[in-house]
């Protein structure tokens, strides 16, 4: 490699060094315009690169041999002159690799017209060369390694999984990543910081309204069962508040006769309506002493928008104060969660309830997805039993749920409390 520095270098001076020093057989490749140097991004200097190759040296190598690239730059900072040469015809060969892929290229060499070709075929071998040469990223503590392992077995998306390793290298001591318990204390804390639950007011217009929505299997109607049971009935069965059932999805094979099981159980009444005018109707009759009206409705595809749509219309009965939710399962798949979220959007839900907490213990998906849509969680059910299966979402109750992990209560609870009042 030859390197030449002097002032006000123009294209024809920096093509005339090269013919002096290696003759005038060489052949331009190209030559264009750049733009080099300068400091963090200001005051580039303007120059000129050329890329030639010697034919009697072409075939004897390719990294440099024969092949050559002038640099020159504008008088505003100092021209360099970059051109490669062998040194010595005799030079070693290079890995193995580096050389099949030096013979195809230069198999394709017999023609002038393919020159082009050819150097860039040298340019994307030696760019796969040096990217192994690039230092590996240090591995990580073990400590983090293993609460990543830990974080992909609760079905942590990777995206929330970097994130969390990302601010365990920033934050944790080398001392305090020695310690394991130390360092699962911190990562439930800022998984915690991520689960929103929703703030339950204290006063509602009477009657309050709460109408659950949802795909077909995700539970809506036993969790209607356990909402009346939660807030009409006292610890010894007997009614504190007066409640009222309505379902629209009377046409769900064993659905009417389920709703109604719950109604004569709980000794609240059950109306069935299908279209706007006999909803508005049934409000209206709970407008007077009536405390709480729960509202089912028909399982819906979230990819049938059409029927969504239709819904929504009717739902519209209830009036503008009306608490929807939005009811999931824990066991739906994380992609399926997202478009759930994506589809039911229109109907402006205040939060949601998730479902069937007792049948998986990957809770990761569900954490991810609400983060990533900044929803909040009302309600959890963790079983069939009414209503000793139905809970208000606390940050606690989430973390419990997570497979391998040993959570510190005192440490939770202090960190996230809960409201005293775990009643609607």
């Amino acid at each position: 490699m030859e390197c030449f520095v002097e002032q006000g270098i123009s294209y024809n001076d920096c093509l005339g060094k090269i013919v002096a020093k290696y003759g005038d057989r060489i052949q331009i490749v190209t030559q264009r315009d750049i733009r080099l140097g300068g400091f963090l991004g200001f005051f580039p200097r303007n120059g000129v690169e050329i890329e030639f190759y010697i034919p009697q040296y072409f075939s004897k190598s390719l990294a440099g041999s024969g092949l050559g690239r002038a640099v020159g730059s504008s008088p505003l900072s100092a021209p360099v002159l970059d051109a490669e040469m062998p040194k010595n015809p005799e030079t070693p060969k290079k890995p193995l690799d580096f050389e099949e892929a030096k013979k195809q290229v230069l198999a394709a060499a017999g023609k002038d017209s393919t020159q082009m070709m050819i150097l860039n075929e040298v340019r994307t071998i030696k760019e796969k060369l040096d990217a192994h040469d690039v230092p590996a990223r240090q591995e990580d503590h073990p400590v983090l390694t293993q609460i990543a392992e830990m974080l992909a077995l609760n079905d942590f998306s990777t995206a929330y999984i970097t994130a969390i390793l990302e601010r365990g290298r920033k934050e944790l001591t080398l001392e305090t990543l020695d310690n394991f318990n130390e360092v699962q204390n911190k990562v439930l804390e800022w998984i915690g910081e991520t689960i929103h639950v929703f703030q339950e007011s204290k006063y509602h217009k009477l009657p309050r309204i709460m109408v659950l929505v949802g795909p077909t299997g995700v539970g809506k109607t036993t969790t209607v069962a356990k909402l009346a049971a939660s807030f009409g009935l006292g610890s010894g069965g007997e009614k504190v508040r007066s409640v009222r059932l309505i379902t629209i999805d009377a046409f769900r094979i064993g659905a009417r006769a389920q709703i109604e099981t719950y109604g004569e159980l709980m000794d609240f009444p059950v109306a069935y309506v299908d279209n706007y005018n006999d909803l508005k109707k049934e409000i209206a009759l709970a407008a007077e002493g009536v405390d709480l009206v729960l509202v089912d409705t028909i399982g819906k595809s979230p990819r049938d928008s059409a029927e969504l749509g239709k819904m929504k219309e009717l739902l519209n009965a209830c009036g503008y104060h009306a608490e929807v939710y939005l009811v999931i399962a824990a066991t739906v798949k994380s992609s399926d969660i997202q478009e759930i979220l994506r589809q039911f959007e229109p109907f402006n839900y205040r939060s949601l309830i998730l479902t069937k907490l007792d049948e998986t213990t990957r809770i990761g998906n569900v954490i991810c997805a609400l983060a990533e849509k900044g929803k909040n969680l009302a309600y959890i059910t963790d079983g069939q039993k009414v209503p000793s299966d139905l809970h208000r979402a606390t940050v606690l109750r989430f973390l419990l749920s997570m497979e391998g992990f040993q959570v510190n209560r005192e440490l939770v609870e202090k960190r996230f409390p809960a409201d005293e009042a775990d009643q609607i």
